[in-house]
């Protein structure tokens, strides 16, 4: 069963107190799942309160423990098993029960601690990653099953990529490397699924004629 996400969206300014962030509808859908509090840094709460504005809906969500020393370099040994599922997450096969490696698109997470929007390769399917953390190491991962608006007014959308990896910057910093300015009305024309999973060499073609 689809679990409903009332979307809305949120603007997130550094006055935010951790007690308003864990009202955000996305931060209660990744405590539902089972991952505890003190395990969301400060930052992950804030990029999902912003990404609140994306989501139509929370499909479902699957909970992974990591084990091991996360690193990146050839000495990580970690490894990644599913631990729990809800909604849709109990219909689609984990790739990590055929290898338990902690690897590929769940590795970054572990590594950067930050929360992130991802497209799978294989099924298209929409997920946002999330790191638990502890002691600056992360110990598991709240993955959650989502769908995406189609599209957002551009203040929201703008809103959303300055909030979320800094990701605004990033483009804005790659077009005007060769481009005289950046245009953000060129946003409101990029489906959001590739706004917020393209990288961002891949985007910023779209501002060069």
């Amino acid at each position: 069963d689809a679990i409903k996400h009332q979307a809305k969206t949120v603007t997130v300014g550094i006055s935010r107190s951790d007690e308003t962030l864990l009202q955000a509808p996305l931060v209660r859908e990744v405590l539902t799942a089972g991952a505890s509090r003190d395990r969301l840094s400060y930052q992950s709460l804030r990029t999902l309160a912003v990404l609140d504005a994306l989501v139509d809906e929370v499909l479902g969500y699957t909970r992974y423990r990591i084990e091991g020393r996360v690193s990146d370099t050839a000495e990580s040994d970690a490894t990644i098993a599913v631990v729990d599922r809800g909604g849709i997450g109990r219909e689609l096969r984990s790739r990590t029960e055929d290898n338990p490696a902690l690897r590929g698109t769940k590795h970054r997470v572990a590594i950067e601690r930050l929360p992130l929007v991802a497209s799978g390769r294989a099924d298209g399917r929409t997920v946002l990653i999330v790191p638990e953390v502890k002691d600056n190491q992360c110990t598991g991962l709240t993955l959650l099953h989502v769908s995406l608006r189609d599209s957002l007014p551009l203040p929201a959308l703008v809103t959303v990529l300055e909030g979320y990896r800094g990701r605004l910057q990033a483009l804005r910093d790659a077009v005007t490397e060769t481009e005289p300015a950046f245009r953000e009305d060129v946003l409101g024309q990029i489906p959001i699924v590739e706004l917020m999973t393209a990288t961002i060499s891949q985007l910023a073609e779209r501002w060069r004629a």
